[in-house]
C-alpha cells in the first residue's frame, strides 16, 4: 500500500510518499481501505513535534478517515468486510489502509459517502462536545464562533443553529464570513476591518455573549471574554494563530464567567459511549439536512504537502481531504 510518511519532523516538504506492507489487523481489530482523510490543523503541529499527541517516528499523518472495512481481526463481531465506516485516529491516515480498534468506529449513515465523512468526525465531534458537554448550550442563547470559515468553525455555527442559538460568526475575510452566512449564522464580523468588541457591542449591547467558540487563540480571547455575559462561557478549542493567550484571571472573577477547556480527542476515549450518543444526534441532524460539511477542495496523497500548507496559511474556508 501506498502512506504518506514523516521519518523526521518539521514542515510539509519533508514528507514522502511511499510503498509500504499491508497492515494485518490483531484481536479485536480492523483494517480500513480508506477512501479519504480529513486534513486538520492539528496534522501541521504533529509533523513539527508541537503537539500533544506526540507519536513515534515513522509515521502517517491524518487522523480523521472513512473507508471501508476490508480485514477482520479475531474476536470482532460488530462488523463484517464492506461495513462503511469513519473513525478518529490520532495519525495513519494519509495511506491506504490503517488498523482501528472495532471498538472505536463510528458505523456512518448510508446517506453519507466517503468524502463527506471523513470531513465529519473530529469538526462536529469536537463542535458538539464543546457545545453540548461542555458549554451546556441553551436554546435562546447568543453564540460567538470565531473562526467560524474554518473546518470546527463552520461546525460550530450549524450546531449552534441546530441547538437553537442565535449565532454570531466572526472571521478574517468576506468569502469565510459567506460560509458562516450560508451555515445559519445570524449576525457576522470581520475582525480583520473591525474591532470585535465594538461590534458584539453593537449586536448584543451591555449583556454580552453567553457561549464563545475559540479555535483562534491570540489577541481575539481576551476580546471574546471581555465580551461575555454574567455567567458566559469561554470554550478553549485551540490555537489556530499560533498565540497560546495569557489572561488576568480577574477577568474571569468580574464576569462571573467559566473558562472551559474543550479536549474531543480525550473525551472520545474516556468517554466513547456518551460521545457515540452525540454522533447518533449528528448523524440525525445530517439526515434531516441540518448539517452539511464543506468539503471546499480534495487532494491526492501525491499532494498531502500543499494540502497542510494551505492549512497553514490559512487558505481553506471549510474542509479539505486526501483522498486515496
Amino acid at each position: 500500500m501506498r502512506a504518506v510518511i514523516c521519518s523526521k519532523f518539521g514542515p510539509p516538504e519533508n514528507l514522502t510518499l511511499e510503498h509500504v506492507v499491508d497492515l494485518k489487523p490483531k484481536n479485536g481489530q480492523v483494517r480500513i481501505a480508506i477512501e479519504a482523510c480529513g486534513v486538520n490543523f492539528p496534522d501541521t503541529l504533529i509533523i513539527e513535534n508541537k503537539y500533544q499527541f506526540k507519536p513515534e517516528l515513522p509515521f502517517s499523518p491524518g487522523g480523521e478517515v472513512a473507508g471501508r472495512v476490508d480485514a477482520l481481526g479475531e474476536g470482532v463481531t460488530d462488523f463484517k468486510i464492506g461495513d462503511p465506516v469513519m473513525a478518529m485516529t490520532l495519525s495513519g491516515g494519509f495511506s491506504e489502509q490503517i488498523i482501528v480498534d472495532s471498538k472505536a468506529l463510528l458505523r456512518r449513515p448510508s446517506s453519507m459517502d466517503g468524502k463527506t465523512a471523513a470531513g465529519f468526525t473530529m469538526t462536529y465531534g469536537t463542535s458538539m462536545h464543546a457545545l453540548k458537554q461542555r458549554a451546556n448550550l441553551k436554546r435562546g442563547e447568543t453564540l460567538l464562533v470565531l473562526g467560524a470559515g474554518g473546518g470546527v468553525g463552520l461546525a460550530a455555527v450549524e450546531i449552534g443553529v441546530a441547538m437553537g442559538a442565535t449565532v454570531i460568526a466572526a472571521a478574517s475575510s468576506s468569502k469565510k464570513l459567506t460560509a458562516a452566512k450560508n451555515a445559519g449564522a445570524t449576525h457576522l464580523i470581520n475582525y480583520q476591518k473591525n474591532n470585535l468588541r465594538d461590534m458584539l457591542k453593537k449586536i448584543v449591547g451591555k449583556d454580552g455573549v453567553d457561549v464563545i467558540y475559540d479555535p483562534i487563540g491570540g489577541d481575539l480571547f481576551e476580546a471574546a471574554l471581555r465580551s461575555t455575559s454574567w455567567r458566559g462561557r469561554i470554550l478553549v478549542v485551540g490555537f489556530a494563530s499560533g498565540n497560546i493567550p495569557k489572561v488576568a484571571t480577574n477577568l474571569a472573577l468580574l464576569k462571573g464567567c467559566a473558562i472551559v477547556g474543550v479536549f474531543w480527542g480525550a473525551f472520545r476515549l474516556r468517554e466513547t459511549l456518551l460521545d457515540n450518543e452525540n454522533f447518533k444526534q449528528l448523524f440525525a441532524w445530517y439526515d434531516e439536512g441540518k448539517i452539511r460539511p464543506l468539503i471546499s477542495k480534495s487532494y491526492s496523497l501525491e499532494d498531502a504537502k500543499e494540502a497542510l500548507r494551505s492549512i497553514m496559511n490559512r487558505e481553506t474556508i471549510g474542509k479539505i481531504i486526501l483522498t486515496t
